[in-house]
């Protein structure tokens, strides 16, 4: 009424199942209005709904989780959203992942963080921030001790900025998870792992690190692996989607041979090949007892290499996930991984490959496990964040997955 504003009809469909959940007395709910859920008609959102949503979060006790992914909010809706935050003391969640917010939003977010003491998750996965915003994010995570992760993923970050983040996290003692995926780099001299290396070193805090298209190569990972003999913190290494071959997989199997805390490893779409699945499977089999989860899903592994990691899985009780789908399965492969799951040695949930059988001949399909499919989307039916599908939020939860 204030705005003489239509109502729009998604927002009204959401707030009445919220309605609902109020008078069951439920509280900590968390209001989801993804732009792309398409089991309901969807008009998404704009920058003027998201006024009128938080007006209405401002008074409303019950929710403290807003996820507003895949939808029209822009700058406008930026300052909004920092109004919010600056307000509603009890929002631990915040989820602003791929909409239109720019440099002036990000700057606009990142300043409300400064005297908000209550959040714990901010996405802004995919809001083109760049650079400029980038350096607000950095400079917030100097003044802020309450934010335990950080999502600024696919948000066209350079490298002055992810340094500004590496050198801040030295100091940081609070952030718990920082996801730097798919910054925009220039050169070949991987200063970003040099300096996220560093950081390694002297923190003693984060738990989990996402480095996806990051550009790292052989030189890079070995910077990442030098930090790893001195930190006891890190539970999970994400660097899927670089350029890391079997020559990089020498100086992470040796750092596994010492490291007792990483839990859980992305390596997928790299080239590790045969020699690097078979350096890592000698190390997993007689050394580490710490490793939970690992992913080599399309790594250009052969048969030789594949059964070299299902036979690791015998003598090593502790590696419970592997994902291996998009390398290349012969029979023996086939027969391996089917054994491991018939035996119970390995659990359905727990791997992306199924056996089935076709004239006495084993094969292996692929299944929707792995260990963050949900990343980017959320299924509109079933359970959104079940456990197989996100194994790496399961074995090393940081902040609640709301």
């Amino acid at each position: 009424m204030e705005k003489s504003q239509k109502i729009n009809p998604f927002i009204l469909h959401i707030l009445q199942g919220v309605d609902k959940e109020i008078e069951r007395r439920l509280e900590g709910i968390t209001l989801k209005i993804a732009g792309n859920n398409h089991s309901v008609p969807v008009e998404r959102v704009t920058s003027e709904d998201f006024w009128i949503l938080t007006r209405i979060l401002e008074k409303n006790p019950y929710i403290n989780g807003l996820d507003v992914r895949y939808n029209l909010i822009n700058d406008a809706g930026a300052h909004y959203a920092a109004k919010l935050l600056q307000k509603k003391y009890d929002l631990i969640y915040l989820n602003l992942m791929f909409n239109d917010i720019g440099p002036k939003g990000g700057e606009l977010i990142a300043k409300a963080l400064h005297k908000n003491t209550t959040l714990k998750y901010l996405r802004m996965t995919g809001n083109k921030v760049e650079d400029k915003g980038g350096m607000f994010f950095a400079a917030m995570l100097q003044i802020n001790s309450s934010l335990e992760k950080l999502d600024l993923g696919d948000c066209d970050l350079e490298m002055q900025s992810v340094i500004a983040f590496a050198t801040v996290l030295t100091q940081n003692q609070t952030i718990k998870g920082i996801n730097l995926n798919r910054p925009i780099l220039y050169g070949e001299q991987e200063e970003s792992t040099v300096h996220l290396g560093h950081m390694l070193k002297e923190n003693h805090c984060l738990v989990e690190l996402y480095m996806s298209k990051h550009d790292v190569r052989n030189y890079g990972l070995k910077q990442l692996c030098d930090a790893l003999y001195l930190n006891k913190s890190l539970r999970y290494l994400d660097v899927s989607c670089n350029k890391i071959t079997r020559d990089g997989i020498v100086f992470l199997a040796a750092v596994l041979k010492s490291n007792t805390t990483l839990e859980v490893i992305d390596l997928s779409f790299n080239r590790i090949e045969n020699a690097g699945a078979k350096k890592l499977s000698e190390t997993l089999a007689s050394h580490n007892r710490s490793l939970k989860a690992l992913s080599v899903v399309s790594n250009s592994i052969e048969g030789e290499g594949l059964v070299a990691l299902s036979q690791s899985m015998k003598t090593n009780p502790t590696l419970s996930n592997i994902y291996i789908w998009g390398n290349k399965f012969d029979e023996a492969t086939c027969m391996a991984y089917s054994d491991l799951i018939q035996t119970g040695r390995l659990k359905p949930d727990d791997t992306d490959v199924e056996p089935y059988v076709v004239d006495g001949h084993v094969y292996l399909a692929e299944v929707s496990n792995g260990l963050k499919k949900h990343y980017y989307w959320t299924p509109t039916y079933g359970e959104a964040c079940n456990l197989s599908s996100n194994a790496g939020f399961s074995l090393v939860p940081v902040c609640k997955q709301l």
